[in-house]
């Protein structure tokens, strides 16, 4: 399975669950952690958590292996491995805290959500 495959899957669980402000970034050639980063947030710790179930199960769905999944239970960032793609799901308050989109500004964006016409 290509990581392009993971990341619009895991975009649509994200999208499905009404995340906001869904950033893909390419990570090729900046981190031997993964292909592509992706990046939301929930407005509260319920939807954060609905969020990165949605993600987990559609990533399963295709047979995924989830690598690690930490986080969940307090909501506030979750982190999703799954492998090539690793979501990062935030409360809206740690996200702007934290702010990886600046942390890892030289990585180009992926226009995921044109492609999928959301």
């Amino acid at each position: 399975m290509n990581e392009k495959t993971i990341l619009t899957t895991a975009v649509k669980a994200a999208d499905d669950k009404r995340a906001e402000n869904i950033i893909a970034l390419n990570m090729k050639g900046l981190s031997l952690v993964a292909d592509y980063f992706l990046i939301c947030h929930g407005s509260n710790e319920k939807q954060v958590q609905a969020i990165a179930r949605e993600i987990k199960e559609k990533a399963e769905e295709l047979g995924l292996d989830i690598k690690r999944l930490e986080g969940f239970d307090e909501a506030r960032w979750i982190l999703i491995d799954m492998g090539d793609v690793v979501a990062h799901v935030f409360h809206r308050d740690e996200r702007t805290y934290y702010n990886l989109e600046r942390l890892w500004g030289d990585a180009p964006t992926e226009d995921v959500l044109t492609e999928l016409n959301l």
